[in-house]
């Protein structure tokens, strides 16, 4: 065989490789085009007519297919709004941990997250459920569940990470506390403007931040100088000016603070008392 020949026969064998690889991926590429543009028309036609009211020829046709198509593709109008609705949760979970690795510290991440979440949520409710019926057969799927539960352990991770650092609150866990964010911030589906949700956002989060008490708590057993730390930091975040010194009383349920500006005493529970031998 010439040295010609070898080289078209190479170049052939190469061809008839990536010829079916790239046809296959047209096929598919066009299969989720015609998916995408089934259950874009379902959605809308649902939000015209209703639920009852639409049919799977309105959606053929809608849709510029034959019925035998769109059958091989969902069985009936639910199968069609269920795969939507994936979707549609699918693409939130990609936003929310977008938004997540785009911001810069613990504290940063968790309130981006949570604002990401809370308008996901208003817009969710003001612009996709016509109807409770809807509403309902949207969210009865597992889809629905497991999706929660991601949310769930996205926010508690980021919570873990800020109250290692103590910018959250030390006296609940981190578990609770996530639990608590996303049934606050489901007001967010009732509320008027975007400006309302970012205020139920602000109040979430103020519920979140330390307060002295459950710095205390839990600084119990460390030193007095991480106990200072902690307390110091919490006053810095509520405005007040940042302790240059502290003292303890050791054994008394007083913590006696000294600031730049004043003097103020701090009263700290019987269960926050450090111990002498801490």
């Amino acid at each position: 065989m010439s040295l010609s020949s070898h080289s078209v026969s190479t170049e052939s064998s190469c061809i008839l490789g990536v010829m079916p690889k790239l046809w296959n991926e047209t096929i598919e590429a066009h299969r989720r085009a015609v998916r995408d543009a089934i259950l874009e028309t379902t959605w809308a036609l649902v939000a015209e007519q209703g639920l009852r009211s639409v049919t799977m020829s309105q959606i053929a046709e809608r849709t510029g297919i034959g019925r035998a198509t769109l059958y091989k593709y969902f069985p009936d109008v639910e199968a069609m709004l269920l795969a939507w609705h994936e979707r549609q949760i699918t693409r939130h979970l990609e936003y929310l941990a977008e938004v997540r690795d785009q911001a810069g510290g613990a504290v940063e991440r968790l309130e981006a997250v949570l604002e990401a979440y809370a308008l996901i949520s208003h817009g969710r409710y003001s612009h996709e459920h016509p109807g409770p019926e809807l509403a309902a057969l949207l969210h009865r799927g597992m889809h629905v569940t497991e999706a929660q539960q991601q949310v769930h352990d996205m926010i508690d991770d980021l919570l873990t990470e800020a109250a290692s650092t103590g910018d959250v609150r030390g006296d609940i866990a981190t578990d609770e506390l996530a639990s608590y964010c996303l049934y606050a911030l489901g007001a967010a589906s009732r509320l008027p403007s975007e400006a309302a949700v970012r205020r139920i956002v602000s109040v979430t989060l103020d519920g979140l931040r330390p307060h002295a008490d459950s710095l205390c708590t839990a600084g119990v057993g460390s030193s007095p100088l991480r106990f200072a730390s902690r307390l110091s930091a919490c006053s810095a975040r509520t405005g007040e000016v940042a302790s240059r010194e502290m003292h303890y009383t050791i054994g008394s349920p007083l913590l006696l603070a000294h600031t730049a500006a004043c003097r103020v005493t701090v009263p700290v529970s019987r269960a926050c008392t450090i111990p002498e031998s801490a």
